[in-house]
């Protein structure tokens, strides 16, 4: 083969992995993480928050960019023991959410950097073992719009890590990613 046949199929090579990389329309990505920081309220010990998210690419917008739409699920909660008393809250996060991936960085495809929103639902549950449920009332359950901006980065074609910053069950997430 000639030097200039051996550029040409690098280059080939370099540009299906390039795309391939990339957050398309049609890319379905699914996070498992483990969130840091809380703003959902409770006393004592608490429960590491969990989360799993899944993301579809659903529109080209013609620029660098695909906008996705998917699901989040998340799970939190505290436990007080104090002389015989014990008191639990539990919070389940469930929401629709949208967000722009931009493609940009050609020159790292690995990459994926993104930003959106997330219409949520906030299930929240209070008890004790004292029958005095009245503090129960004081966490309700509830509609809420939140944002968040998060980045992945992909070791393979289709496994990596994330970090997500924004309002679910926690503040910050990390995880494993998967890209199917």
């Amino acid at each position: 083969m000639t030097k200039k046949t051996i550029f040409i199929l690098m280059a080939v090579i370099i540009a299906i992995a390039v795309q391939a990389q990339q957050f398309q329309k049609g890319t379905t990505i699914a996070n498992a993480g483990i969130g840091l920081g809380t703003a959902l309220g409770g006393l004592g010990k608490a429960r590491p928050a969990i989360s799993l998210s899944v993301d579809h690419g659903m529109w080209d917008i013609g620029g660098p960019g695909v906008i996705s739409l998917g699901g989040y699920i998340g799970n939190t909660g505290y436990k007080y023991t104090d002389m015989g008393y014990t008191a639990k809250w539990n919070y389940t996060i469930v929401g629709v959410r949208g967000a722009y991936h931009y493609n940009g960085f050609t020159h790292i495809p690995e990459l994926d950097i993104y930003g959106g929103v997330m219409l949520g639902y906030n299930i929240a549950k209070y008890s004790s073992d004292s029958g005095d449920d009245s503090l129960g009332s004081s966490y309700g359950s509830g509609l809420g719009l939140s944002g968040f901006l998060g980045g992945r980065w992909f070791f393979t074609e289709q496994l990596g890590v994330y970090a997500e910053l924004g309002y679910g069950v926690s503040a910050l997430n990390v995880g494993v990613t998967y890209k199917f």
